[in-house]
């Protein structure tokens, strides 16, 4: 029997550490193939390029690994993976990550990390995109590593269809301090921001983003509350933005 196709990317770049781990944890249940940006792309979200030409690099980072870097933002890594090289050929599984730092809560929304997955599933494919509560590059990635492979492994062997996406954290924690895992929802938070204002040698003034999340409401069923509190958070997603909820009630506009 064959070993799954597993496609790995990231936002932080094809050398950061994160990545190496997520390759080792899919190595144990796949064949990984990877294409990750050539530098760090953290806050790109959904960005693809199409105002100059992308560039693919193989690389020979991972001993017995194929790999590639790319020129392009992390959902343009996933667009040539799946349309260039390894086109004709079934993915089963793409994996982004492991990020340094969360994407819990609204996150999601400017995250490279998950705009690949993202890209991934509305490909069809089944994807994760894993992040850790921490934005250290000496952060100990082990326990990770450790519920990146267990959660990939389930997801591999599940029969669930309706769920292609999904958005996982950890917690900063070490293995043997880590509760387990919570299936919850996208907690409601929120970025305090403040942009820093400077002059550059020429005088000229420019702003550097800053700022503080903050949590709105502690929702003991939300991805936020369960890293606060030791637990993996896994939160099905969608690219859907759809408001069900309001759908009936907006039809006022169709009499207007």
């Amino acid at each position: 029997m064959s070993r799954p196709l597993i496609l790995v990317t990231n936002d932080d770049g094809i050398t950061s550490p994160g990545i190496r781990a997520l390759i080792e944890a899919a190595s144990e249940l796949g064949t990984p193939f990877v294409v990750a940006p050539d530098s760090p792309q953290s806050g790109q979200g959904h960005a693809i390029t199409i105002s100059k030409p992308i560039r693919l690099k193989e690389v020979d980072i991972f001993e017995g690994i194929t790999a590639y870097e790319c020129s392009g933002t992390p959902a343009d890594c996933v667009k040539l993976a799946k349309n260039v090289l390894l086109k004709n050929k079934q993915i089963d599984l793409c994996v982004s990550g492991i990020n340094h730092g969360s994407n819990a809560s609204i996150n999601i929304i400017y995250s490279g990390t998950m705009s690949a997955a993202m890209e991934a599933s509305i490909e069809g494919i089944r994807s994760i995109g894993f992040s850790l509560d921490s934005f250290s590059y000496k952060v100990d990635m082990s326990a990770g590593k450790h519920y990146a492979k267990k959660i990939m492994e389930s997801v591999l062997q599940s029969d669930v269809t309706e769920s292609k996406l999904l958005n996982v954290n950890f917690p900063n924690l070490p293995l043997s301090e880590i509760k387990g895992i919570k299936v919850c929802k996208q907690g409601k938070g929120s970025w305090e921001e403040d942009f820093l204002e400077n002059k550059d040698p020429r005088e000229r003034p420019y702003y550097w983003l800053a700022g503080n999340f903050k949590i709105d409401a502690k929702d003991p069923n939300s991805d936020l509350m369960a890293l606060q509190n030791g637990y993996v958070s896994v939160v099905p997603s969608q690219h859907d933005l759809t408001h069900y909820a309001v759908l009936e009630e907006m039809k006022y506009l169709e009499n207007i």
